[in-house]
């Protein structure tokens, strides 16, 4: 639907959606069930295009925001944006009004009715860009956890419901999981987020690393901060522990979706790892045989456990 242009004139959706191919880990992977893969990728276009909207990486023309309603000449306001889509998202919970105007929202409206979700998820993404608007440091670790609660666990949290798999042990783990995937990409995107005056790296552990925000500036990483970037990623690794059991708790093809995320953040960890910790040049990306071996090692752990 998102590749007709009579439906998404500008072709914004299907940009969007195009950028599945450059995450760390496959968004919806040919072995899954085709009803799967299309909710999955419904998902993902709504994820991506939150975050594109708080980023401002919106595709250029304006066609998002004339989708939402926004004068394009404002789309570069990320909060009327964000309230925008926030209104256009309540639309797919409620059948008896009008449809959603984003195509993205519109190709939403059948995995929420198959698959029974709920707005919570989708809007706690909302939020979390909202908040990226406002804050910019912070101070503590359980700041940190706070803001990925709502920027990374929503995620794991739909995909347990589009595969009909959640259950309170297996949100907990997800959470574990995701929260682990979000450090792991604010470590490999330290210099892009702070070239957009953003630092997830809490304040706390810098001044006990005696890290500022100048040595995060530099082109290449010193001391303090290589083991800055060792203590969060060991923390990232300890959350991967914790969640691994999701993988054993299920079976058959969603088992591979969910080690494929486990092994993205645990290859991306190893990359970083064999860096030196040093992140600021770019980020590190793990190879795809890394990865394959990572998956190999998730599946071979919790059949053990199984």
């Amino acid at each position: 639907m998102t590749g007709d242009p009579r439906v998404d004139p500008g072709g914004s959706a299907r940009a969007t959606l195009d950028k599945a191919t450059e995450e760390n880990f496959p968004v919806a992977p040919f072995f899954l069930p085709r009803a799967w893969r299309d909710d999955l990728m419904a998902v993902y276009g709504y994820a991506r295009l939150v975050d594109d909207i708080g980023d401002g990486d919106l595709a250029p023309g304006g066609a998002d925001a004339r989708h939402l309603g926004v004068d394009p000449a404002a789309a570069d306001d990320r909060t009327a944006m964000l309230d925008a889509f926030e209104a256009d998202l309540r639309r797919v919970f409620d059948p008896t009004g009008p449809a959603p105007a984003h195509p993205l929202l519109r190709g939403l409206i059948p995995t929420v009715r198959r698959c029974s979700l709920t707005p919570e998820p989708f809007l706690g993404l909302i939020e979390a860009n909202r908040q990226d608007q406002l804050v910019r440091r912070y101070e503590t670790y359980d700041d940190l956890l706070a803001y990925c609660e709502l920027s990374a666990n929503p995620v794991g949290r739909l995909v347990l419901g589009i595969t009909g798999t959640a259950s309170p042990e297996r949100v907990r783990r997800s959470d574990a999981v995701c929260t682990a995937l979000q450090i792991v990409e604010h470590l490999q995107d330290v210099t892009e987020d702070l070239g957009r005056d953003r630092i997830y790296l809490p304040a706390e552990d810098m001044k006990r690393f005696h890290v500022t925000e100048v040595d995060l500036a530099a082109p290449s990483a010193g001391a303090s901060v290589r083991s800055l970037i060792a203590f969060e990623a060991e923390r990232a690794r300890s959350l991967l522990d914790e969640g691994t059991p999701l993988v054993g708790s299920v079976r058959g093809r969603l088992a591979l979706l969910l080690a494929g995320f486990v092994a993205g953040g645990r290859a991306a960890l190893v990359s970083i790892a064999a860096s030196g910790h040093d992140v600021l040049p770019g980020p590190p990306k793990p190879t795809k045989p890394r990865l394959l071996r990572e998956v190999g090692a998730v599946l071979r752990s919790a059949h053990r456990e199984g």
